[in-house]
């Protein structure tokens, strides 16, 4: 029996001038509203407030990197004894993934009540607005852990590049190079088919091109938007292909050694794609990639080099270095915990989609790599 595969978006995508006033739909109802401390700060939230006119508006600003089960369960507490008729998440990957978890208990408390789900994404990276993922972390343990449900896909998402203007550089570069390896895995991944390649290979096109312009000048709102629609449509992409070992490794790299998700991943993406590239499947798809961007590809092999001198030379224009050593990682931690990062990779949920099957020790030998 032949197994059949099923594409369906689930989010009405939200883009254009005025597109805010999408959230007068909510006049007059109980508006949960998660966020950090940051964007509550910043003037991002009073701009959403200003459009939730007539709502009794809650604010939760707690959410901070790697949403811990702590924050998540405060979180959750106070939003289900407010009782809202709408959550919206409004800021980066974590607010929106402490968003995601928050929202999933308190419909468990609300008896069966379907609460609509609202993201604001304020970076252009994680694609959290349109993804049944959401990563959250457990400090005591020391362990990061993606969470997946179809419960999790936001309702509505709004992609206003006005929200990721003042992104500073790093945070541009760190952020974009998270979209350029969701699309590449999602490319190369087990449940790829010819509806996710073409919005992963529509985000790569945009995510070249744009993600150095963006770097240069944060002021450059075309590039801005064409890097929030790309993170956008590389989540829509990787929600149904699935991932890779370059996320399992990143999630346990995060999760042991605190590092910063997207610059870890670009870190991790020239050994990942030369580790796969040894399944030819997978290497003609990143040479289909190399294709796309423009790069010289004479022959498979070729291109498989080319789109990892792509890759190296954004992460050198990015000052973002080749080693975990260049990051600054503790090497002793790391040497000491390299094998539970290994196991908890395997482990991992992206790893059941990477194109080639890895073992524990292909894992550790690729972390010794990226050790430096």
């Amino acid at each position: 029996m032949t197994r059949y595969q099923s594409f369906h978006p689930r989010t009405e995508i939200v883009f254009g001038p005025g597109l805010l006033d999408r959230l007068h739909a909510y006049r007059g109802q109980k508006v949960g509203i998660v966020t950090d401390a940051f964007m509550a700060q910043s003037g991002a939230l009073d701009r959403v407030k200003a459009s939730l006119k007539g709502c009794d508006v809650l604010v939760f600003d707690e959410a901070i990197p790697e949403p811990p089960l702590d924050t998540v369960s405060r979180g959750a507490r106070l939003l289900a004894d407010f009782g809202p008729d709408v959550i919206l998440a409004l800021g980066g990957g974590s607010p929106i993934d402490a968003g995601k978890a928050i929202l999933a208990i308190v419909r468990q408390m609300s008896e069966g009540r379907y609460i609509p789900f609202v993201a604001i994404p304020t970076t252009s990276g994680t694609g959290s607005e349109v993804t049944s993922f959401a990563v959250i972390s457990d400090p005591a343990n020391g362990r990061k852990f993606p969470l997946i449900s179809e419960e999790l896909v936001p309702d509505v998402a709004l992609l206003d590049p006005e929200f990721v203007r003042t992104a500073p550089p790093k945070v541009t570069a760190d952020t974009g190079m998270d979209v350029i390896t969701h699309a590449i895995e999602a490319v190369v991944a087990t449940g790829a088919n010819h509806f996710t390649d073409a919005f992963a290979e529509k985000a790569l096109a945009l995510a070249f091109a744009s993600l150095p312009r963006c770097f240069a000048n944060g002021d450059d709102i075309e590039a801005r938007d064409a890097m929030h629609q790309a993170s956008c449509l590389a989540g829509l992409a990787f929600s149904a292909a699935g991932l890779g070992i370059n996320h399992s490794l990143a999630h346990a790299l995060g999760g042991r050694l605190h590092v910063v998700h997207g610059r870890v991943n670009a870190v991790l993406m020239p050994l990942v794609i030369a580790w796969n590239a040894e399944e030819p499947e997978a290497a003609e798809r990143y040479a289909r990639i190399a294709r796309l961007i423009g790069l010289d590809v004479p022959s498979t092999r070729a291109g498989v080099g080319t789109l990892i001198h792509a890759i190296q030379g954004l992460n050198a224009r990015f000052g973002i270095p080749s080693s975990l050593r260049g990051l600054g990682t503790d090497m002793e931690e790391f040497s000491h915990a390299r094998s539970q990062i290994a196991a908890a990779a395997l482990a991992d949920a992206c790893t059941t989609s990477n194109p080639r099957k890895p073992s524990q020790a292909d894992l550790d030998a690729l972390l010794m790599q990226v050790g430096g």
